[in-house]
């Protein structure tokens, strides 16, 4: 099937946004009624350093299938068009769903570890994948129309490590960068530990935990890791478990693993349990044999590409 026939089964609904490199539509899959995200990157106009970013994209979302990641379904050029297909979140983004919340409005304990323990399941997997995803933040948390399943999307700067490898690139949104990554040291897995830290602090304050005017004094702030206290009708073992994942210590912040295993996680995620088969995940063979790029280069080709908008579904 050639890449105007694929076409043919889908019907546009609405432009989402713009990315770095490229455009998000809204389509309908006319076979099934279906509500798609194509991702749209013109290949003519970008860098081969962008072309690696695109082409990473879909080499990590091949390799994962988890009930709270954002679904891949396809790729292809069309012309000179890099085509993305991805699953579609009708609820939008967590950033904006906290805010649309109003001041003060805050989330209840328990609905906050809903929220958070099935984050923590989507990062599960892509760690125990040897995966770091690097750019973990509320906008690229992406929602059901109830707001009540998440899926973790935006895998643009992710990076595949080998066993016991760390990462050196400095990498990520300002607002949720480690100490590590703030001191330019070699990181690894505890550093998206602590972006799920900053993104929990965001869902009980429904305030970033920290900002700044400048990108200095942003730093300074998160290198002396202080943050404002969370209200007092939030339970101190919640304090105790926040306090946790933004250890300034990386070795002494929590594995995935271990968050998992918290007392104060664990009720929530017996219910997830409970509930996991309910969200639509579809099985589907791994690509990773198609990601070349000399093949990114080719018209009409499976290849493996990237728009890069921190949406995914929005």
């Amino acid at each position: 099937m050639d890449s105007q026939d694929k076409m043919d089964d889908y019907k546009l609904v609405q432009s989402i946004g713009r990315g770095a490199y490229g455009y998000v539509y809204l389509y309908r899959r006319l076979s099934d009624g279906r509500l798609v995200v194509i991702k749209q990157l013109p290949m003519e106009s970008i860098s081969p350093e962008e072309c690696e970013v695109t082409k990473n994209e879909v080499r990590v979302l091949s390799m994962l299938q988890h009930p709270n990641i954002i679904e891949y379904y396809d790729n292809y050029l069309d012309v000179n068009t890099m085509m993305i297909m991805m699953e579609y979140a009708p609820g939008g983004n967590l950033y904006d769903y906290l805010r649309s919340r109003g001041e003060g409005n805050l989330l209840q304990e328990e609905d906050v570890l809903h929220l958070f323990s099935q984050l923590v399941l989507g990062m599960q997997h892509i760690h125990e994948s040897n995966i770091l995803h690097r750019d973990i933040k509320s906008n690229n948390i992406l929602l059901d129309k109830s707001h009540r399943i998440v899926k973790i999307g935006d895998f643009g700067i992710s990076k595949i490590l080998s066993s016991k490898s760390k990462a050196h690139t400095v990498v990520g949104t300002p607002c949720y960068l480690s100490p590590e990554l703030c001191q330019e040291k070699p990181y690894n897995q505890k550093s998206d530990v602590w972006a799920l830290g900053c993104v929990l602090y965001e869902m009980l304050t429904l305030r970033r935990a920290f900002e700044a005017e400048t990108l200095p004094a942003l730093i300074m702030k998160i290198m002396r890791g202080i943050i404002s206290p969370i209200h007092a009708h939030y339970t101190q073992e919640m304090r105790g478990f926040l306090q946790l994942l933004l250890h300034m210590d990386p070795a002494q912040r929590p594995t995935i693993a271990q968050v998992l295993a918290q007392p104060l996680v664990f009720p929530s995620l017996l219910r997830l349990h409970a509930d996991l088969g309910m969200i639509h995940c579809v099985s589907r063979p791994l690509r990773l044999s198609s990601v070349t790029p000399d093949r990114l280069r080719t018209p009409r080709g499976s290849v493996d590409g990237r728009v890069e908008d921190g949406s995914g579904g929005k």
